[in-house]
């Protein structure tokens, strides 16, 4: 029986994230990037619990906006992944639809979750987090990411998430 340690590993699998470490294959700007921006949803969302009821609001609703946003950014990972082109031919059609409905999914929701009430907006974005977070796991799966990414955005998908789902309680 071969050793696990040992065998070779799909690029994208779960041991292959888990043999080198979360943080060991992540390169340093884009984790310091990635970190740093996912210190506004742990302030906005705990720091509010110790703000006045009328700062509570704006903070709550300075999470969902800056949420939002972060979801459209995760869009546009999307949206440059399908439109770079093939190493050989050009661009077809086709095969544009799927990646960039994938791209533009996420600030339509974004944006919806700015037009409802908080306690409906904040589940609602951070089922979204999660939902792009499996996209992403697939892509690097397939090898359309680096696996470094789906690394990275474990990482700040939980935080995100459990900000998000904080200040939703």
């Amino acid at each position: 029986m071969e050793d696990a340690t040992n065998s070779p590993q799909q690029p994208g699998s779960i041991r292959a994230i888990r043999r080198d470490g979360f943080f060991a294959v992540i390169p340093p700007a884009a984790r310091w990037f990635g970190l740093t921006g996912a210190i506004p949803f742990m302030v906005l969302s705990f720091g509010g619990e110790f703000l006045s009821p009328a700062h509570q609001s704006y903070a709550q609703f300075s999470l969902m906006a800056y949420g939002a946003v972060i979801l459209s950014f995760l869009g546009g990972v999307h949206w440059g992944r399908a439109i770079v082109p093939p190493e050989r031919g050009r661009l077809e059609d086709k095969t544009l639809w799927g990646p960039l409905a994938i791209s533009v999914t996420p600030s339509l929701f974004g944006w919806g979750a700015l037009l409802v009430p908080g306690f409906i907006a904040l589940p609602i974005l951070a089922a979204s987090f999660a939902a792009m977070l499996l996209i992403d796991l697939f892509m690097v799966r397939i090898g359309s990411l680096p696996e470094w990414y789906g690394n990275l955005r474990v990482i700040l998908s939980a935080v995100v998430v459990a900000s998000l789902l904080f200040a939703w309680v």
